[in-house]
């Protein structure tokens, strides 16, 4: 497939950062998207609501249906869900960007910010799949993709915040096990993580790190659009990272990703 253009691709977390660029860069082709988050009125901190990333995306040249939804919450993803695919004829493409983020120890996670993470990162791309899967059994060229690493079984990727390790690997085991259920139905399901840190809002939550040498959210966008174009029936079950996709696809330059050309860059979480 050469084009997005004419998709429709359901994205959670897409009112800023990595789901925001996503959906940019697939509205620049001429992608329907249905955007799932739950900023409905601006933040004191962090930029963008559901509305003015729905502005973004049909300036962009893509067309849009805000929907405001937690997606812990499974009558409010079927609902969503269900309103996306009436509105636009069907669903292409789901893509679980939405996560919740503690990079705290086991004494210092409280058991809501560990329900919080678990419901979010796990639970709710499970139940977004699950309510995606009618629309995608019936789509051209259907898939999944998950914002979460390659699992990495390593001590040193538990210690230092277990319940987060524990959530996103989850999303990724999620991956393992829908790609070979859904291998039947010809549904692609895939995981993509960046190489490097990304200048997202969750960066500059972590103390020390606001501010640090990153790139831009454009290069996982970029990525995924790579990713979502190839044959979902040849293209299932893998670990993509971000650079390695692009280098795949001839792409040589990296520095217009960089928020700080030239300074080295941090690698991002469960990576070496």
């Amino acid at each position: 497939m050469s084009s997005l253009k004419g998709k429709t691709l359901l994205i959670t977390g897409a009112s800023r950062g990595i789901g925001l660029a996503i959906a940019l860069r697939a509205a620049r082709e001429g992608a329907h998207i249905v955007l799932l988050a739950k900023t409905t009125e601006p933040h004191p901190r962090l930029p963008g609501t559901i509305f003015t990333a729905a502005s973004e995306i049909e300036k962009a040249g893509g067309k849009s249906l805000p929907l405001a939804v937690d997606i812990r919450f499974e009558d409010q993803i079927q609902q969503a869900v269900q309103r996306g695919a009436e509105h636009f004829g069907g669903i292409d493409i789901l893509v679980n960007n939405a996560s919740a983020i503690s990079l705290t120890g086991t004494t210092e996670t409280s058991m809501k910010r560990f329900d919080l993470m678990m419901g979010v990162n796990v639970r709710g791309s499970f139940a977004c799949a699950q309510a995606c899967l009618p629309y995608l059994k019936n789509a051209e060229n259907p898939h999944i993709l998950m914002l979460s690493p390659p699992i990495d079984l390593r001590p040193k990727w538990f210690a230092p915040h277990t319940a987060y390790t524990i959530s996103k690997y989850g999303m990724s085991m999620c991956v393992l096990g829908m790609a070979e259920e859904f291998r039947s139905l010809g549904i692609a399901v895939n995981a993509l993580w960046p190489r490097t840190v990304i200048a997202t809002a969750a960066l500059q939550a972590i103390p020390g790190m606001d501010g640090a040498p990153a790139r831009s959210p454009e290069i996982v966008a970029d990525a995924a659009a790579v990713i979502l174009k190839q044959e979902a029936r040849s293209t299932s079950g893998n670990f993509f990272i971000d650079e390695e996709v692009l280098r795949a696809a001839g792409v040589t330059e990296f520095s217009r990703y960089e928020t700080q050309p030239g300074r080295p860059m941090l690698t991002d979480l469960f990576l070496d």
